[in-house]
């Protein structure tokens, strides 16, 4: 099987590549949605990341992502039966789940095992795509064109962590902590506002324009195609390099501090901007503070703030038919003022 495209090979993107790595480091995030025109690599940058991360730990044959330490009630492999000898550890890849728009509720909840009803006569339960993703990403292409009720179920696992399957004679709770990850092009539909809020950052990507780059995309794609692997190892080390800064930025994560004038101008920004709700202002905390790890600092500043306060807030925005300069500008004037008066503030 041929490696992926690496992650470090993707030219130019830039908000996009940061973006995943923030919730890669900080997975109280909510996930990243990625907007853009079509053949802009918002897939293979998805797919990149994957590989990038650091491996999960779990015992051989678990369906779950169990925690080796931390078994959960349903799993057969973890709970062995008393005087069984458990199964091994094992580190696999960050999972990387793909959900397919034509996926049904049996395939995403999981459901009852048909074979062992008819064939054994034992009711067991055959988890579904929640399970798999369980401790890694959950990526939706297309996301603005999966159905309603399947969009409720992702919502109602995305923010309690927890599978609730009652059906068929079977009552299953298990852990589905993943990251969402969605893609799709504007002009296919827009996406439901309940899903949209649920996003900690939006990214939206155009087609490269610069001449350069553009070549330098042809060239990194066709020397790909003609050898994966020896591409792969090529960039092996760029991608090691991200994969280590990511592993220091999780570990000092919770030592960030954020200043409390920085705090405070923060829920000022979300204020002058009309954010509905709380989610907005807590999502930026969070994404100022993974921002600031992964640059190995362990303080936040207001140009951290103004940096990432795009990509956490203007898909968070309600439209004003009046303002034609669209989202970014009007975040990028509202940070402007408030980072004035914080320069007045310290004056």
């Amino acid at each position: 099987m041929s490696k992926p495209f690496p992650f470090s090979a993707i030219v130019a993107q830039e908000d996009m590549k940061r973006a995943l790595l923030m919730a890669a480091v900080e997975p109280l995030l909510g996930g990243v949605l990625i907007f853009g025109d079509r053949g802009t690599g918002k897939s293979t940058a998805v797919r990149a990341l994957a590989d990038l991360l650091p491996k999960i730990e779990v015992r051989s044959g678990c369906r779950f992502n169990c925690v080796p330490s931390e078994p959960q009630e349903h799993c057969p492999v973890c709970n062995r039966k008393d005087g069984e000898k458990p199964a091994k550890s094992v580190k696999i890849r960050t999972p990387m789940v793909d959900l397919p728009l034509g996926a049904t509720e049996d395939r995403i909840c999981g459901a009852l095992d048909l074979e062992k009803a008819l064939v054994a006569g034992e009711k067991d339960f055959e988890p579904g795509l929640l399970a798999a993703a369980n401790r890694g990403f959950l990526y939706i292409d297309e996301v603005n064109l999966l159905e309603d009720h399947l969009v409720d179920l992702l919502l109602d696992a995305a923010a309690s962590g927890v599978n609730v399957v009652e059906r068929e004679g079977l009552s299953i709770r298990h852990a589905a902590r993943f990251t969402l990850v969605g893609s799709g092009n504007p002009e296919e539909g827009d996406l439901r506002p309940q899903l949209l809020d649920r996003f900690g950052l939006s990214v939206e990507i155009r087609t490269i324009v610069d001449l350069g780059q553009r070549i330098e995309v042809i060239r990194r794609r066709d020397a790909y195609e003609a050898d994966p692997d020896a591409f792969f190892e090529r960039w092996s080390r760029k991608d090691a390099a991200i994969r280590n800064n990511v592993v220091k930025a999780r570990r000092i994560l919770r030592q960030v501090e954020i200043p409390d004038h920085v705090l405070a101008r923060m829920s000022q920004l979300c204020m002058s901007l009309g954010i509905d709700g709380m989610r907005g202002e807590l999502t930026l905390m969070r994404a100022c503070r993974a921002a600031a790890a992964l640059a190995g600092r362990l303080e936040v500043t207001w140009d951290d703030v103004s940096d990432i306060s795009p990509l956490v807030l203007c898909h968070r925005l309600r439209r004003d038919p009046l303002d034609d300069a669209g989202s970014a500008p009007r975040i990028e004037r509202a940070v402007a003022a408030v980072g004035a008066e914080v320069l007045v503030g310290h004056g």
